[in-house]
């Protein structure tokens, strides 16, 4: 009797084991459904530290499905006081990277310090503002909030406020 009993107690804690690592197995795999998406993630407030960027440096990065150009600006580009962002004590353009005819993405040509959209041949100054072709206005400035040498996409702070209440 005292063996069928220690094999039934074994038989037990073996199914109990089994049922445990089962449960933290489930529990996991609901968690991992629970966690947003890649892609719903990137929708959502993108920090970008600035500190490292060189002068004439173009970074695209992606925010809401769109191309994103940061430009940190050289001393012989023209400034833009409607349109530059300042973070520290540098300037730069962040600007969506669409041309404002068709939706194309225009590409960043360092020899002439301009945005040459091919689709249509228009082109916009090293501040997103259109200076030749079809385009009808400057590309778009998206939401953002400075903190100190970082940019957070996808948040209105003072200085985005700022940028736009000019346009208007």
């Amino acid at each position: 009797m005292a063996v069928e009993q220690n094999r039934r107690d074994f038989i037990g804690m073996a199914l109990g084991g089994v049922t445990a690592v089962g449960g933290v197995i489930a529990l996991g795999a609901m968690k991992k459904t629970w966690d947003p998406l890649p892609s719903v993630q990137s929708a959502g407030f993108i920090t970008v530290d600035l500190s490292p960027m060189q002068e004439g440096e173009l970074k695209t990065l992606q925010w809401r499905g769109k191309p994103i150009f940061i430009l940190k600006k050289t001393a012989e580009m023209k400034k833009n006081e409607n349109r530059d962002v300042v973070a520290g004590d540098k300037n730069y353009t962040v600007i969506i990277g669409l041309c404002t005819h068709l939706g194309c993405i225009p590409t960043w040509v360092p020899s002439k310090k301009e945005f040459l959209c091919a689709c249509h041949g228009g082109v916009f100054d090293a501040s997103g503002v259109n200076t030749f072709g079809p385009p009808p206005r400057p590309m778009d400035i998206p939401p953002f909030k400075i903190d100190g040498e970082k940019l957070v996409l996808g948040e209105e702070g003072p200085e985005y406020k700022k940028l736009t209440a000019k346009k208007a």
